[in-house]
């Protein structure tokens, strides 16, 4: 039994979510189906992680297992060819056969598109948000995020994790093209985190809150007192690092 890594991008848009679900077509559903069909074997998929409804990856990555050698050149050509044009395989690698897709990553990284300028272009892809941010303040507060910490404020209120201690190792608000763009990297993010984070950002940048009153929220340990969670149309999963020492 032989076990790859499966490096996927996706235009979420059109999926309920990463995970399947019944009556309901799912990123992770559509990728099964396809692997099934192409190894002719009932395949399973396991991601890094799951992504809401609507969100979008550059990458994601998944691990899967094969009775039978695979040559992953051809095997990535040919899902290609029968997956949607919403859905791609850029890469697939062999690992070690207890490398895990979601448990032995180290490091994620997710960013978030605002347009301040409506454009039929961005329509799906980037938030339209038109009202004026002080961007100084915005990434003033992103600093305070750095670090090991709590971040139960900023995760949805049901979900099934053990602590909400995550390590932030990047946080910080770019202008790229004509685009406000919000970098985010941890070994792990809690469910909604990256929309919450987002939305009380903005907050910040509107100057409805200080950014003492930002750090603040991020002690209190209480979803109620963060700000809302943006749309998932502009968040797009970007980067998922293992150690090398997994690869085959």
């Amino acid at each position: 039994m032989a076990r790859y890594f499966i490096d996927i991008s996706y235009n979420g848009s059109n999926y309920h979510g990463w995970q399947v679900q019944a009556n309901a077509r799912t990123v992770q559903g559509e990728f099964q189906e396809c692997l099934s069909k192409v190894l002719r074997v009932p395949t399973e998929i396991m991601g890094s992680g799951r992504t809401d409804t609507g969100v979008h990856a550059k990458q994601q990555i998944a691990h899967f297992e094969s009775d039978e050698p695979i040559d992953t050149k051809d095997l990535a050509y040919k899902l290609n060819s029968i997956l949607p044009d919403t859905a791609a395989v850029q890469e697939i690698r062999g690992v070690k056969a207890d490398a895990h897709a979601r448990f032995d990553a180290t490091e994620r990284a997710y960013q978030y598109f605002i347009n301040k300028k409506k454009s039929p272009f961005y329509s799906g892809l980037s938030y339209y948000f038109s009202q004026p941010l002080d961007l100084n303040l915005m990434n003033e507060a992103a600093k305070e995020l750095i670090g090991k910490q709590d971040f139960e404020s900023f995760s949805k209120v049901k979900t099934e994790v053990n602590n909400f201690i995550c390590t932030v190792t990047r946080a910080e608000w770019i202008i790229e093209n004509d685009q406000l763009v919000f970098h985010v990297r941890a070994n792990r993010f809690l469910r909604g985190m990256v929309r919450a984070l987002v939305g009380t950002l903005l907050d910040v940048g509107q100057q409805k809150i200080t950014v003492e009153d930002f750090v603040n929220i991020i002690k209190a340990k209480d979803r109620k007192v963060a700000g809302r969670a943006v749309p998932p149309h502009g968040l797009f999963l970007t980067e998922v690092k293992y150690p090398e020492s997994i690869y085959l």
